[in-house]
C-alpha cells in the first residue's frame, strides 16, 4: 500500500522532446539568448519547453513569458498543439501543475515554481513589473517590443535568494528571445544580438547594457524536423508569400530586410545605392531635418540633378534623371543606442551641421531645406528654427498638412522604385553608400498596423522623416515640376 501511494504522488511523465537546435539553445552556457530567425522554427515550443524544464528543476523559480499583447499570449502559448495546457496536460490532470487563465499563471505546486504569462502592449507598461523578481525571462517576438521595454525588462532579472542548484548555477538569472525578423524592434535586435558578433559565438555585453554572455542562434524551417514532417509543403505557403524579401525573412531568416516594411519591397540596393561622386556645379545642394533630443535627430544632405551626365573615375559618365535626389551625406544624432538620442541643444546641432559641410568642401553652397514644423513652434519668445538661425543654419517649413504622412510614404516609394528601373526615366531617390544610418534604418522600417499607409511613428524612423519632407519639398528642376503625381 505505501508503494502504491507513493506511485500515485509522483507526477505522469510529461513530454518535452526537443529537437537538435533547440536542445543546443537550451543548453548553451549564454545566458542572454535571441534564437531568431525563419517562420516554423520551433522557437515558440522552445520558451514553453524549457520555462517547464528550470521551473521544475529549480525550487522556487519564477519565470516570466512575455508578448506584446495579450491574444498573441494566448493564441501563442494557451490555445493549440503544443500549448502549456497540451505539454502539461499528466500534470494538470493529477494535480501537480495548476494554469490560473485568468491570471495567466503557470503553478507547480511541487516544487514553488512559476511560470507567469504577460503582456506590454504599451510603453509605460513595463512599470506593472517594476517589483518583480524575474529569474527567467522569456521574450516571444522580441522584435514586437521597443529597445526601451525590453531594457527595463532585463533590469528586473535577478537571482535575489533564490538558490539554484550547483550544475545550473552559472547559467541563471536568464533570458531566453525568440523573434522573426521585422517589427518596430527589428533595428535594436539586430544590433544588440546579430551585428556585433558571429551566430553561435557566445560573448559578453558590456556592463552599459546588462554584462550578461550573449549569444545568437539562427533558426531555420528544417530546424523543425516535427513541422516538416507533419506539413511538408509548409515551406512552398512561405514562398508563395509574394515578395521576395518577405520569403526570404519568412523562410531564411533574413535580417537584411523587413518583412512586410513600408519600404522593403522597392528597396534595390544594387540600382539605389552609389559610390560617392563630385556633385556637378549646376545641381542644387540643400538638407533636411528632422528634429529630435531624447530620441535621434537626423539631418540629411541631398543634391538635385539637373539631368547632366557625371563623369566616371574610370572613364565614360552617366546620368540620373532631373528631379532625381542623391543623399550625399548625413548627422544623426544619436547616442550609439538605436532609437536613442543623444540630448543636443539646436545651437550645438548647428554648429555640427556647419562643421560638417566645411569638411565636405560645401561651405557657403548649401541652401536651406525642410525641417521638422516643431522647430518652428514658438515657446517664451523663440523656437529651435531661431536659435539655429542665429548659429547660421536656417530652414524653411516641411510639409506636414492633413493626409502628409500617406502621401509622403507613396512619394518615397515611387522615387525608389524610378531609382530601380531599367531604363530610369523618372526622378528617383538614391544614397551615397556613406550614409549608413540611412542604409541601417530605411530598409526596416515598418508599417503602422491600424494605418498601413504610414510608418510606424514608434519604430527608428528619423531619416525617413527627414527623407520624407524632401521628397515632398519643390524641386528645383523645371522638368521635375512639369511631371504628375
Amino acid at each position: 500500500m505505501a508503494a502504491a501511494r507513493e506511485a500515485a504522488r509522483q507526477p505522469a511523465a510529461v513530454a518535452l522532446e526537443l529537437h537538435e537546435r533547440q536542445s543546443f539553445v537550451f543548453e548553451s552556457p549564454a545566458t542572454e539568448i535571441l534564437f531568431g530567425g525563419a517562420a516554423g522554427g520551433g522557437k515558440s515550443f522552445l520558451l514553453r519547453a524549457a520555462l517547464i524544464a528550470w521551473a521544475v528543476a529549480i525550487p522556487g523559480l519564477q519565470a516570466y513569458l512575455f508578448r506584446r499583447t495579450y491574444p498573441e499570449l494566448v493564441s501563442s502559448h494557451l490555445d493549440g498543439p503544443g500549448s502549456f495546457y497540451e505539454l502539461l496536460a499528466p500534470w494538470l490532470e493529477s494535480g501537480h501543475a495548476r494554469i490560473n487563465r485568468s491570471d495567466l499563471d503557470i503553478l507547480f505546486p511541487a516544487s514553488g515554481s512559476a511560470i507567469h504569462l504577460r503582456h506590454c502592449q504599451f510603453e509605460a507598461d513595463v512599470y506593472r513589473y517594476q517589483g518583480a523578481e524575474i529569474h527567467v525571462l522569456a521574450i516571444d517576438e522580441a522584435t514586437h517590443f521597443s529597445s526601451a521595454q525590453y531594457r527595463f525588462l532585463r533590469s528586473r532579472v535577478r537571482l535575489g535568494g533564490l538558490e539554484v542548484p550547483a550544475g545550473l548555477r552559472a547559467r541563471f538569472p536568464r533570458i531566453l528571445a525568440a523573434s522573426n525578423p521585422g517589427g518596430l524592434g527589428h533595428n535594436w535586435v539586430r544590433s544588440t544580438w546579430i551585428d556585433p558578433h558571429p551566430p553561435l559565438e557566445i560573448w559578453r555585453a558590456p556592463a552599459e547594457e546588462g554584462g550578461m554572455l550573449r549569444q545568437y542562434v539562427p533558426a531555420r524551417l528544417a530546424d523543425n524536423p516535427t513541422l516538416v514532417r507533419n506539413d511538408p509543403t509548409y515551406a512552398h505557403r512561405l514562398a508563395g508569400l509574394g515578395s521576395p524579401e518577405l520569403v526570404r525573412a519568412m523562410l531564411e531568416g533574413d535580417w537584411d530586410i523587413v518583412a512586410g516594411g513600408a519600404l522593403d519591397d522597392v528597396w534595390t540596393p544594387e540600382r539605389q545605392i552609389l559610390k560617392p561622386f563630385p556633385i556637378p556645379e549646376g545641381w542644387r545642394i540643400d538638407r533636411s531635418f528632422d528634429w529630435g533630443s531624447s530620441r535621434p535627430f537626423a539631418v540629411c544632405w541631398w543634391a538635385e540633378s539637373n539631368g547632366e551626365s557625371i563623369p566616371q573615375p574610370g572613364g565614360g559618365d552617366f546620368a540620373l534623371p532631373a528631379g532625381s535626389l542623391v543623399q550625399i551625406a548625413e548627422l544623426y544624432g544619436w547616442n550609439g543606442k538605436p532609437n536613442e538620442g543623444c540630448r543636443k541643444v539646436a545651437t550645438e546641432i548647428a554648429r555640427e551641421i556647419l562643421a560638417a559641410e566645411t569638411a565636405m568642401g560645401l561651405a557657403g553652397r548649401v541652401e536651406p531645406g525642410p525641417a521638422d514644423s516643431a522647430i518652428f513652434a514658438v515657446e517664451n519668445g523663440q523656437s529651435i528654427a531661431d536659435d539655429m538661425a542665429r548659429a547660421g543654419v536656417r530652414w524653411v517649413a516641411g510639409e506636414k498638412g492633413p493626409g502628409s504622412r500617406r502621401t509622403g510614404l507613396e512619394r518615397v516609394r515611387r522615387m525608389l522604385k524610378a531609382a530601380a528601373a531599367s531604363p530610369r526615366e523618372e526622378p528617383g531617390l538614391f544614397f551615397f553608400d556613406t550614409c549608413r544610418h540611412s542604409l541601417r534604418t530605411l530598409p526596416a522600417l515598418p508599417r503602422d498596423d491600424r494605418k498601413p499607409d504610414d510608418v510606424d511613428t514608434e519604430a527608428e524612423d528619423h531619416v525617413y522623416d527627414a527623407l520624407r519632407y524632401r521628397a515632398m519639398a519643390p524641386r528645383a528642376s523645371a522638368s521635375w515640376a512639369a511631371r504628375p503625381w
